[in-house]
């Protein structure tokens, strides 16, 4: 662009987020053999798929926290809370980093974080798609639910795609708040699928012996 040089790096491009340093990458070996691992990401960015492949690898139990969420139309189960304390007493499991409510749970216990921090593009088109393939085919969901109309996007605030563009910037943040209040725990972030594979061969397989 006129009046910009090509070498230029912006300000903020320079300056490193503050969990940059605490943060392990794809290539660091775990410093334990994880048995409460919670997996964050925003919508789309594979952190079921992948916490389903960590609890496979560790011979870990996996549940996924939408299914004890959602009710019957989308409504919160009264049994939530209590569903959360029974999975965190287990004292072995893989889930979801995710609501308000369960997050700090899940930070207090947990003995692996993991993020899944791919690209917006890319979380965003996969939201897109599997919302559309959801209500094509009807997908039922949790609890006898499925995707609403695909017009609903321009009406509810809260429609998955409108809620992932919403929220796509919250989890550095997020981040940052876990690795401030329990700097013994280990946070690896993973930004590709590239480095998904190569975390779990070189990362996690060894420590499933």
């Amino acid at each position: 662009m006129p009046g910009r040089s090509p070498g230029r790096i912006s300000k903020a491009a320079r300056t490193p987020a503050p969990y940059d340093a605490a943060v392990l990458r794809a290539s660091d070996p775990l410093p334990l053999r994880p048995e409460r691992v919670a997996v964050a990401g925003v919508s789309g960015s594979g952190k079921s798929t992948l916490a389903r492949r960590v609890a496979a690898l560790l011979d870990l139990p996996y549940t996924e926290l939408d299914a004890l969420f959602h009710g019957p139309g989308w409504t919160r189960r009264p049994e939530f809370e209590a569903d959360v304390a029974a999975l965190l007493a287990q004292g072995r499991w893989v889930t979801e980093w995710q609501y308000d409510d369960a997050r700090p749970l899940l930070t207090e216990r947990a003995d692996l974080f993991v993020w899944v921090d791919p690209p917006f593009p890319v979380t965003l088109g996969r939201v897109v798609r599997r919302t559309v393939r959801r209500r094509l085919r009807r997908e039922e969901l949790w609890n006898g639910n499925q995707e609403g109309p695909l017009h609903t996007f321009f009406t509810d605030r809260e429609h998955i795609v409108r809620w992932a563009i919403s929220t796509r910037n919250l989890y550095a943040d997020r981040v940052a708040a876990v690795i401030a209040a329990r700097p013994d725990l280990p946070v690896v972030r993973l930004r590709s699928s590239r480095d998904i594979e190569r975390w779990l061969s070189d990362a996690v397989a060894p420590r499933a012996d």
